[in-house]
């Protein structure tokens, strides 16, 4: 009786032993599978990151930042970040009642302000403007004088029209 029960015993830990074994086996493939797919994941997306990145330096190719030839301009000023002084100088053109003084439209359902801008270089600048329901992109020249005072004239201008 005592060898059956042995005999029982070694049977009963042989199973669990291989059913241990195939369940590990099974584990592992499943884990070297899941590791595969992340790192197909990963390639991707660091594909995608350098594919975003060279769209972010073609589009900062036209702008004050990145342009030293430009920038040289602004050598002799003490102005920290002279695209950002520009943009803020231009904005301030929206402080005065009704319409912005650069705009060539008056306002059908509000006052035209501008809302975007984008300083090309030393001396141009492409801004969206909008009254809330139509809208425009002006094409702006401007003279930084050594005293930090900015003359803006506006060089080209459009208004999109809806299509409703």
């Amino acid at each position: 009786m005592k060898t059956r029960i042995f005999l029982y015993l070694f049977i009963f830990s042989s199973l669990i032993a291989l059913y241990l074994y195939v369940s590990g086996a099974k584990r592992v493939a499943a884990g070297d599978e899941k590791n595969t797919e992340l790192k197909l994941t990963i390639e991707q997306l660091e594909d995608s990151v350098r594919t975003t990145q060279l769209k972010v330096l073609d589009l900062q190719y036209f702008s004050l930042e990145n342009n030293d030839d430009a920038l040289v301009y602004y050598d002799h000023l003490s102005l920290e970040d002279p695209a950002r002084y520009i943009a803020d100088k231009l904005l301030e053109t929206n402080e005065t009642e009704g319409d912005n003084p650069l705009i060539p439209y008056e306002g059908m359902e509000n006052d035209f302000k501008i809302n975007k801008i984008k300083v090309l270089n030393h001396k141009w600048i492409i801004a969206d403007y909008s009254d809330g329901k139509y809208w425009g992109e002006l094409f702006i020249q401007y003279e930084l004088k050594d005293n930090l005072s900015i003359d803006f004239s506006l060089a080209d201008y459009l208004l999109y029209t809806r299509s409703n």
